[in-house]
């Protein structure tokens, strides 16, 4: 005698429904934003180190900037989440005129808020697109 499977299948139980899809853009943008509290965390300790101002203005600016970059990341379910995250890039960008490095640091931030907004949104359409279509093939099997 040989153990082998059997002939006729086992009854699978039913699919369970897709479910529906996460934010892309969403996620791009708390990325950006959360990896920014580090980005001003850094530059308060370079403001710091090079005395560039009174310490406690230098360490509550760049607390209040950190506190604004975690709101903002926490707001992404609204609209305002992403108008205050622009708002926050462009303060970022600023920042360059007290610390110039900041310049590089803002533009290349900018430039990856911009691509997670309009690339993830673009992505965001094909995911609601793909779980209509998958929705509708659950919904047309038997069972």
């Amino acid at each position: 005698m040989t153990d082998q499977p059997s002939a006729t299948p086992a009854p699978s139980a039913p699919a369970a429904p897709p479910r529906p899809p996460g934010s892309a853009r969403r996620m791009f943008a708390m990325t950006v934003l959360v990896s920014e509290v580090l980005i001003v965390l850094f530059a308060s300790l370079v403001a710091h180190g090079l005395r560039l101002a009174d310490l406690g203005v230098v360490w509550g600016v760049g607390g209040a900037a950190m506190v604004a970059c975690a709101l903002c990341a926490g707001l992404l379910r609204r609209r305002a989440g992403y108008v205050l995250g622009t708002v926050v890039q462009v303060l970022l960008l600023a920042s360059g005129f007290l610390l110039p490095m900041m310049f590089v640091v803002g533009v290349i931030f900018g430039v990856l808020w911009v691509a997670s907004v309009q690339l993830g949104g673009r992505i965001d359409i094909e995911r609601k697109e793909r779980y209509a279509a998958e929705l509708a093939h659950y919904r047309a099997q038997p069972g």
